[in-house]
This record gives C-alpha cells, sequence and structure tokens, in this order.
C-alpha cells in the first residue's frame, strides 16, 4: 500500500502598522516552495499541525521564524521551519509578522 504525504500550507493573519492592516503576505506562486516530509516522520506515520509566526522582509523574505504551536513531533517541527525559509512571498510593503499554519498529513 503506498502513502502519500501532505503538506498544506495555510497563513493565517498578519501583524502589520494598523494603516495596513487590511493586507497580508501571500506566498509567490512564481517561486516554488519545495516542502519534504521527514522520512522518520513517514515511517512513523507522524502528522499534526505546526503553527508558525514568520518575520518577513519587504522583499518577501523569511528573516526569522519560531513555532508558535507545536504539532506534537519536533521532526515535523523542525522540518516545518526549515522548509518555509526557502518560501518566498509577496509582501504588501515593510518588515512584518505572519502567522502560518503548517499542515501535516498523510493519504
Amino acid at each position: 500500500m503506498k502513502r502519500f504525504a501532505i503538506a498544506a500550507i495555510s497563513l493565517l493573519s498578519v501583524t502589520l502598522p494598523a494603516f495596513a492592516a487590511d493586507k497580508m503576505a501571500t506566498l509567490d506562486p512564481k517561486v516554488p516552495c519545495s516542502i519534504e516530509y521527514p522520512k522518520a516522520s513517514l515511517m512513523n506515520e507522524e502528522k499534526g499541525t505546526v503553527v508558525l509566526g514568520l518575520k518577513l522582509s519587504a522583499e518577501g523574505k523569511v528573516l526569522e521564524s519560531k513555532v508558535n504551536k507545536s504539532s506534537g513531533f519536533k521532526n515535523l517541527d523542525k522540518a516545518a521551519e526549515k522548509s518555509i525559509t526557502k518560501c518566498k512571498f509577496v509582501s504588501p510593503g515593510g518588515d512584518q509578522w505572519q502567522t502560518l499554519e503548517y499542515v501535516w498529513k498523510l493519504d
């Protein structure tokens, strides 16, 4: 039986100055966002959702990341933090903090 690993990214919220509070950063569709399920986690059938806090630059690069809420598995949390730094975002401008939900599931 084959198992498929899926990681889904969901942008939850952003903290911006009051004048730009209605604008959120989004993933840049022109830049591939490589997401690899950790092999040990696949073997152990680990799944869960990790919530990350990301500091994004005005250019859309991840400057800083932290785990706000663990998936319950260190390997998944670390992989989410590592993978997201390779992604690029379209930022509405200025450095900002973004909350991102990273869902690891097996199908």
